[in-house]
């Protein structure tokens, strides 16, 4: 069991203090976005710090600054780069709360690609009445890179839709939902997956791992769907195919991102996008708050602590 010594902790907001200030005990609680100075604490006093992920990759090397850092509590499913940040501290996620919102806009994606949404969209803002047929999801052969929460979750919403899924993970096993393949099996699965959906973490294996091999074994018409990390996939290889016009993608995460304006997939065929927004439904926040509630009773009463990744160097 991993129990650490805390007296001091930040929260990125004033709501996000005063949500769990009847839990801290004697703990020492400040404010700090990691953008200017903390308030009601020195970056010297600083054990224990709530991301604040606007901070973005700034914030992150702030965090690598602080002397006596011993717990990086992120707010996001994901954690990579903090282990690194942190230099040794301890990592815990967020593991979990943001699996239906994501799952949500999965399915949200694909079906605007797959029923075209977006054209009755913009027909309607145009008064044009245009019917035509989709490809639509029932029965179709979806693959889906990652079994974490987020992929259950995925799964869960999937089903009755009546479509094919295939799992697939780090390794090849069984579990309660049946089988998942191993990464190793992808050049065998790809030519037969008409949706891909990525909700791999992102680390050393999987950075780039959709690559120009990878997207050339799907086949023609195929939908990419990426709500893992940006960087999972090579933009300039999949910017090729949409260009193309052989694969299409449905993408909450890029790489870069933000997109900057003038970025050529902004205007590829057959691309659907949306800014990094799967877990933004307000669902989230009570979710959020009673995580954060109990994660810092534990820390104030030096308990084991929820969803930690990295136990930090001893």
């Amino acid at each position: 069991m991993t129990t650490l010594n805390i007296r001091t902790l930040t929260l990125p907001t004033q709501w996000h203090l005063d949500t769990v200030k009847d839990q801290a005990g004697d703990l020492k609680l400040g404010v700090w976005d990691l953008k200017g100075d903390p308030e009601g604490l020195s970056e010297e006093e600083v054990e224990a710090v709530v991301f604040h992920h606007p901070a973005g990759e700034a914030g992150k090397r702030r965090l690598s600054t602080l002397p006596n850092l011993k717990l990086i509590q992120t707010q996001s499913t994901g954690y990579d780069g903090f282990i690194e940040a942190g230099r040794g501290a301890a990592v815990a996620s967020a593991y979990g709360l943001h699996a239906g919102p994501t799952a949500e806009l999965t399915l949200g994606l694909i079906l605007t690609a797959q029923r075209g949404l977006d054209r009755f969209a913009r027909d309607q803002a145009e008064h044009l009445w245009r019917p035509f047929t989709s490809p639509g999801l029932l029965d179709r052969k979806v693959l889906m890179i990652g079994t974490g929460g987020v992929g259950a979750a995925i799964a869960e919403r999937l089903a009755p839709f009546g479509v094919e899924l295939t799992r697939v993970g780090t390794r090849a096993r069984d579990d309660q939902h049946g089988h998942v393949h191993g990464v190793d099996e992808l050049p065998a699965l790809l030519p037969n997956a008409e949706i891909v959906i990525l909700i791999t973490p992102l680390n050393d294996d999987t950075h780039g791992m959709v690559d120009a091999a990878f997207l050339a074994r799907l086949p023609d018409g195929a939908l990419v769907v990426n709500v893992a990390r940006g960087p999972v996939v090579d933009t300039d290889a999949l910017l090729a195919e949409l260009q193309s016009g052989r694969l299409r993608a449905a993408l909450d995460v890029v790489d870069p991102e933000p997109l900057p304006a003038d970025h050529p997939l902004w205007d590829a065929p057959g691309l659907y996008l949306a800014p990094h927004v799967g877990g933004r439904s307000e669902a989230l926040m009570p979710r959020l708050a009673a995580y954060l509630r109990e994660q810092v009773r534990r820390i104030a009463n030096g308990e084991e602590l929820q969803n930690l990744v990295y136990g930090g160097k001893s």
